[in-house]
C-alpha cells in the first residue's frame, strides 16, 4: 500500500470551488449542506508512476496556500483497475468521486476509475471542489456529501494548435496541454507543418526542416516533439499530428524542389514523380517509427489534410499534364489517387487516416471506409451524410469552432451540437471535436488568451450530458469561475465574455467583473 501525500503551495482563487461550479459539469452529480476540513490528503492504493506522478503535479493546485502543516489529513482511497493503460482513442477516463459528511478511517473519500487516466480526470475534479477560507486559513470541501460519477460523453475531445504559421515553441506547447487536461480536453491536434514554414527536422529528408523553416532556431528536433508527446500522454493528452498533403505543402519545396510542379507554382506536390511519395514514405516513418503505436507519435489516429486543393498548378505543368493523360487521369481523378496512395502509406503504418471534409466531398464512399472525416466548412451539414455511410466523423465547423474566430463568442461556441442532424443509429460514430487555434494570427504572446476561456465552452459540449447544458445562462457563472481558476493557474485566460476575443481588460476589477470588453 502506497501513502502519497498533499501538502500545501502557491495559488488559488478561493470563490471557485464548489460542488457546484464544476467545470466541465460532471454526468452526475450531488451534493449535501455539509463542510469537510480537509488539511491534507493521503491517498491510499496507488502503484503507478503515472497516478503518483499525478497526485505530485495537483498537489500545488488543490492546496496553494502555505498553512501550518498537521499531522491530521484526510484519507482517499483510490481504486483503479489498470494503471499503465496505454493511452489511445477511447482509452477509459470514466471516474466516481464520493465524498462522506464526516470522512475518516473507516469512512474515507473514495476514487475509482478504470485507468489512470480517469483517476487524473478526478483529481482535476477534487482540485475544483477544495476551497480555501482565508479567515480560518483552513481548506475545506463544500457540500458534503458529495456524489459524483463521470465519464465523457465523446472520446476525442481536442484543440488544434497550427505550428506553421507562426513558431511555437516546445515550452509553450506545453502550456497549452496542461490548460487541455484542466478543461478534461484530451487532444492535441499538433498541425506540425503548412506552407509557410516546415519547422521539424526530418532525419530522413533533412533539407525538409533546414531549408522549410523559418529560422534555424524556429524547428523541433525528434526529441522535442517526444519530450511534448510523453508530457502529454502523463496529463491523459493524446498528441495527433496533422501532415496535410498535396495541397498547404510549399514549404516542402524549398529543399525538395522536385516533389514539387514548379518553382513558381508550389503546390499541390508533384504526383506525377515517385519522390513525391518516396519523401513523404519516409517523412511518415520518422513520424511513426514504421509501425502501430510506435515512433515520435505513437497516436493511432493521423491526420493528412486533403482539404483547399487547387490543381491549377497541374495543369499548368506540362510534365504533369502529359502524365494525367497517360493516366487517363482529370484533376480530380488525379486529386483522388494522391489521397490513396498517401493514406496507403499512413495504413502501412498502422495509423487511422483522418481527412478535412473536402476529400468527402469530392470523392464520397470511394474513400477507404475506415477514413474519418472531419467537417469544417463554414455551414457544412457533412455529418449526417458521413455518419449515414457509415463513416466516422470529427466536428470542428469553421465560424463555431475556429478559435481564430475572434467574434465568434463563448455562447455560440456553447450551443453548438456536433450530433445535429445525426440519425440515433449513426450517434456512436461521432468521435467528437476540436476548437481549432489556426497560427495566423497568433504566436507565443497570444495564443493562450486566444484559447481561452472560449475552448472551456467546447471541452463542456463535449464531455458533458447533453440535455444538462443546453442553457448558457444557466452555465455562465461556472464558465465565469473556470475563466478566474484557470487564471489562478497561471493560464492567460482572457475576460470570459469579451465581444472580441482574447482582448485584455479595459479598466481595474476583480476576476469576475472582467466581462464584456471591446
Amino acid at each position: 500500500m502506497i501513502f502519497c501525500r498533499f501538502l500545501a503551495v502557491a495559488s488559488l482563487t478561493a470563490t471557485m470551488a464548489s460542488a457546484a461550479t464544476i467545470w466541465p459539469l460532471p454526468q452526475s452529480v450531488s451534493y449535501g449542506s455539509s463542510s469537510v476540513e480537509t488539511p491534507q490528503f493521503q491517498f491510499i492504493g496507488l502503484s503507478s508512476d503515472d497516478s503518483k506522478n499525478a497526485v505530485k503535479r495537483y498537489n500545488p493546485l488543490i492546496f496553494p496556500h502555505s498553512v501550518e502543516q498537521t499531522e491530521d489529513a484526510v484519507d482517499i482511497l483510490v481504486t483503479i483497475d489498470d494503471e499503465d493503460a496505454v493511452l489511445q482513442l477511447g482509452t477509459d477516463e470514466s471516474y466516481t468521486l464520493s465524498v462522506p459528511e464526516s470522512p475518516s478511517s473507516d469512512s474515507p473519500i473514495t476514487i475509482t476509475a478504470k485507468t489512470q487516466y480517469g483517476f487524473m480526470r478526478a483529481l482535476e475534479t477534487l482540485s475544483q471542489l477544495v476551497d480555501f477560507d482565508f479567515d480560518a486559513e483552513a481548506y475545506s470541501i463544500e457540500g458534503a456529501p458529495v456524489e459524483i460519477s463521470d465519464s465523457p460523453r465523446f472520446p476525442h475531445r481536442g484543440v488544434l494548435v497550427d505550428s506553421s504559421r507562426h513558431f511555437e515553441p516546445i515550452s509553450t506547447l506545453k502550456i497549452v496541454v496542461d490548460s487541455l487536461a484542466y478543461a478534461k480536453l484530451n487532444v492535441l491536434h499538433w498541425h506540425l507543418v503548412d506552407s509557410q514554414s516546415f519547422p521539424f527536422d526530418s532525419k530522413s529528408y533533412p533539407l525538409l526542416g533546414k531549408q522549410g523553416a523559418y529560422s534555424q532556431f524556429e524547428r523541433y528536433s525528434p526529441n522535442d516533439v517526444a519530450e511534448l508527446v510523453e508530457y502529454a500522454r502523463q496529463r491523459g493528452v493524446r498528441v495527433m499530428v496533422e501532415i496535410d498533403t498535396p495541397g498547404h505543402a510549399g514549404s516542402w519545396c524549398e529543399g525538395y524542389p522536385e516533389i514539387c510542379p514548379s518553382k513558381t507554382c508550389t503546390e499541390p506536390l508533384n504526383p506525377s514523380t515517385n519522390a513525391t511519395f518516396d519523401l513523404i514514405e519516409g517523412l511518415f516513418k520518422d513520424l511513426t517509427g514504421g509501425q502501430a503505436k510506435s515512433g515520435l507519435f505513437p497516436e493511432t489516429l493521423m491526420h493528412l489534410g486533403g482539404d483547399e486543393v487547387n490543381t491549377d498548378c497541374w495543369t499548368k505543368s506540362d510534365d504533369i499534364s502529359s502524365w494525367m493523360d497517360q493516366q487517363g487521369f482529370d484533376e480530380d481523378d488525379t486529386y483522388a489517387y494522391f489521397i490513396a496512395r498517401v493514406q496507403a502509406i499512413a495504413h502501412s503504418m498502422g495509423r487511422e487516416v483522418i481527412g478535412w471534409e473536402e476529400i468527402w466531398n469530392h470523392f464520397g464512399t470511394s474513400l477507404d471506409p475506415s477514413t474519418i472525416i472531419h467537417q469544417w466548412l463554414p455551414g457544412s451539414t457533412v455529418g449526417p451524410e458521413v455518419t449515414a455511410a457509415g463513416y466516422r466523423l470529427i466536428w470542428s465547423t469553421d465560424g463555431v469552432w475556429y478559435l481564430d474566430g475572434l467574434s465568434t463568442t463563448w455562447q455560440t461556441m456553447y450551443e453548438a451540437e456536433p450530433t445535429e442532424g445525426i440519425s440515433p443509429s449513426s450517434l456512436h460514430l461521432v468521435l467528437g471535436g476540436e476548437g481549432c487555434m489556426w497560427g495566423e494570427t497568433v504566436d507565443t504572446s497570444s495564443i493562450l488568451q486566444t484559447i481561452w476561456p472560449r475552448a472551456a465552452a467546447i471541452s463542456e459540449r463535449l464531455w458533458s450530458d447533453k440535455n444538462s447544458t443546453q442553457n448558457v445562462d444557466v452555465a455562465e457563472p461556472r464558465y465565469a469561475e473556470f475563466r478566474c481558476h484557470l487564471n489562478s493557474r497561471g493560464i492567460a485566460a482572457a475576460p470570459y465574455d469579451n465581444l472580441i476575443a482574447r482582448n485584455a481588460p479595459i479598466g481595474p476589477g476583480g476576476c469576475l467583473d472582467q466581462r464584456r470588453r471591446e
